[in-house]
């Protein structure tokens, strides 16, 4: 059966806008969206409204587009100057922590298949294989839940985590490949050999990842192009290629591609802040494709038979499994406390990169393929339902959570800076009560180093002066270098409930 262009287009169109309602809807009641969005590929996949997706192989190509897009994205998100004082523990988590979650709960899987559900007949090398495959916590579950409820986090847990969740990925793909090719070949695992390609594979993907990084921020500044719009496009095109060129070089595409982001977006480079915002929707973008192709590629029915065992294992992770490896990797690493460690136990969220890398099997034909999947999908459904909903109550539980500060995006007036201006800026609307401070600007309580650049008055926006004359409705944009003159403006004003955006 051929399908037209135009359907296609339809059918993407409707469920991508359902996605993005039931994401806005889901945000409010404190429900992961990216669970949402899978939840809506399986209910209209072929188990519900009968949407046909059965190709392995475009499965698994969507998947390492999207995942690259997220994974360059967060990179470009993250700064450098908050994650340096959480290099070692992170680096640690996302490598000896990958291979000791592997390990850990391979064993238990096999066991579990031994003693339980002996009708399973897991071998230990698919046990491994499943493990390995779910080993790694998610870039894009950890970054969209994280971001998206606004959490802050104390003693430098929310980079660490990020940092963890954007540089595992190639350890557990690596540890997938490794398992995938000893089951093919039926022979003893070369040690040795299988250290020394890892190592390699992630040296070189660091090396091209920075070196990639350095180059795209050097083309960007030297290219002068007439349509502005093309930057970010262009911003998209080097880390795509970085992230191909260093799977040709046999290095690993997608640390490269998390470092190079993690580069370029700590760099000054032209139309900066245009670019990063393109890429921020570009990734969401891609978050929604990639959940709603796993959940169309699943089959509900299928995941009855393995329910119990997917549950039991998702909870052995949860409750044993990463909190033994997260205790273990962060001991030397005194100064991170024991509630600390609790909560990065907790934060082991599993998502859309475990599902992708459960493909690969299914791609090659691995015996026990489909059980893994189904298992692997289960095993993020709960992750997704026990830890993404509960993260800021056990942040507050474990007195980790901080209070956020009362930034906002504007309404009224859309002004942004370089991000190397520093500068706090807010909207006030004058009312009948704000008025009895003053009649107009020279009137008006304003401390030192704080200016109002602009009025908005119904539809009219103009530069003020002292002398201007205000009115009830009235919306003022006001710009301090200090945000302690921000509040004071308020105080002054007689208003105790605001908000206000800092530009950093």
């Amino acid at each position: 059966m051929t399908i037209s262009a135009e359907l296609l287009l339809l059918t993407g169109s409707v469920l991508f806008f359902i996605s993005m309602l039931l994401g806005k809807a889901g945000h409010r009641f404190g429900v992961p969206v990216l669970l949402l969005f899978l939840l809506v590929g399986m209910v209209f996949g072929s188990d519900g409204f009968g949407l046909q997706f059965e190709n392995v192989q475009t499965a698994q190509m969507i998947g390492t587009i999207c995942l690259t897009i997220i994974l360059f994205s967060g990179g470009l998100d993250t700064k450098f100057n908050e994650i340096r004082p959480v290099i070692g523990p992170g680096v640690v988590l996302a490598t000896l922590g990958v291979l000791i979650t592997a390990l850990v709960t391979g064993f238990f899987i096999w066991w579990l298949s031994g003693h339980m559900f002996a009708g399973l007949g897991i071998g230990f090398l698919t046990a491994l294989l499943l493990a390995s495959t779910f080993s790694s916590t998610d870039s894009a579950s950890v970054f969209g839940i994280l971001r998206s409820k606004g959490l802050v986090l104390k003693n430098n847990l929310r980079p660490m985590l990020e940092l963890e969740s954007g540089s595992n990925d190639p350890m557990a793909y690596m540890l997938t490949i490794m398992f995938m090719g000893i089951i093919q070949s039926g022979t003893e695992p070369q040690i040795g050999m299988v250290l020394l390609q890892t190592v390699i594979q992630l040296t070189v993907g660091a090396a091209c990842g920075y070196l990639g990084g350095k180059a795209a921020v050097s083309i960007i500044n030297r290219i002068r192009m007439d349509n502005a719009s093309l930057y970010p496009i262009l911003l998209l095109i080097l880390g795509i290629f970085i992230f191909a060129a260093t799977y040709f070089l046999k290095g690993n595409g997608y640390l490269a591609v998390y470092i190079a982001g993690l580069v370029i977006g700590n760099a000054k480079f032209s139309h900066k802040r245009t670019s990063m915002k393109f890429m921020d929707g570009f990734a969401w973008m891609s978050q929604i494709l990639l959940f709603l192709t796993l959940g169309l590629l699943v089959n509900p029915a299928e995941l009855i038979p393995v329910l119990v065992p997917a549950v039991i294992v998702s909870f052995f992770l949860i409750l044993v499994g990463r909190p033994l490896t997260v205790f273990l990797t962060l001991a030397p690493f005194r100064k991170i406390g024991f509630k600390d460690k609790l909560y990065v136990s907790w934060v082991g969220l599993r998502g859309a990169v475990p599902i992708i890398f459960a493909i690969l099997p299914l791609a090659a034909g691995i015996p026990d393929a489909r059980w893994i999947f189904n298992m692997v999908f289960v095993i993020t459904i709960v992750s997704l339902l026990v830890q993404g909903t509960s993260l800021p109550l056990v942040a507050k539980w474990l007195k980790l959570a901080d209070k956020p500060s009362k930034f906002k995006a504007f309404e009224d007036f859309d002004v942004e800076f370089s991000e190397e201006i520093k500068s706090a800026m807010t909207e006030i609307e004058i009312s009948e009560e704000t008025l009895k401070y003053g009649k107009n600007l020279l009137e008006m309580p304003l401390p030192d180093k704080t200016l109002v650049v602009m009025v908005k008055r119904d539809e009219q926006y103009f530069v003020p002066t002292g002398q201007t004359a205000l009115y009830a409705g009235d919306k003022l944009l006001v710009i301090s270098d200090d945000e302690e003159a921000l509040r004071e403006t308020y105080t002054n004003m007689g208003i105790y409930d605001f908000t206000y955006q800092r530009n950093r």
